[in-house]
């Protein structure tokens, strides 16, 4: 790894319209400069929920632009060439995933969907804001690693340790 270079970070979930784009957003704001952010989904809804973007404004980064995509479009020649992979959803975690060009490092950083909660706007906004708070705190986390002079298989230990952080949807098990 080398620290004069952008690398591109793709997030993964299913229906790629609400956790995968608020990462996506975060991250192209937080890691500018050093990171490039994408989202895609095995199974896209063809749009992006509203409470993300709600949330996405609320908190002051991007909303625009976003649209709810397949992954396969990151599979197919001329492709931008993934460093990183992260799924956020449990169920894009247990599918057959296209093989990736230049074998990124990969990890799972699920958290729950805020999309499928019911109730008032009070609680899906919240469940958003919550969502959205998870992501940037594993962001964050991914942030300060120092990709320049960790090696690959510490630097993939700490991916999956961020992806256990406060509200994982699943805990992954501890190393014997």
């Amino acid at each position: 790894m080398t620290p004069h270079r952008i690398y591109n970070v793709l997030f993964l979930c299913t229906g790629n319209s609400a956790r995968s784009i608020l990462a996506e957003s975060i991250l192209e704001t937080e890691g500018k400069g050093r990171f490039k952010a994408y989202s895609a989904g095995s199974q896209p809804k063809g749009e992006v929920n509203p409470y993300a973007l709600k949330e996405l404004a609320a908190q002051g980064y991007p909303t625009v632009g976003f649209r709810s995509k397949s992954w396969d479009e990151f599979a197919e020649p001329g492709a931008p060439e993934m460093d990183f992979i992260f799924t956020v959803c449990d169920s894009a975690a247990g599918e057959a995933c296209p093989v990736w060009i230049g074998h990124p490092m990969t990890a799972h950083w699920g958290v729950e969907d805020p999309a499928v909660v019911e109730g008032s706007e009070v609680d899906k906004g919240r469940a958003f804001a919550q969502a959205a708070r998870f992501l940037k705190n594993r962001i964050s986390a991914f942030l300060s690693l120092p990709l320049s002079w960790i090696d690959k298989l510490a630097l993939e230990s700490h991916l999956r340790q961020i992806g256990t952080m406060e509200g994982a949807s699943i805990k992954q098990p501890k190393a014997s």
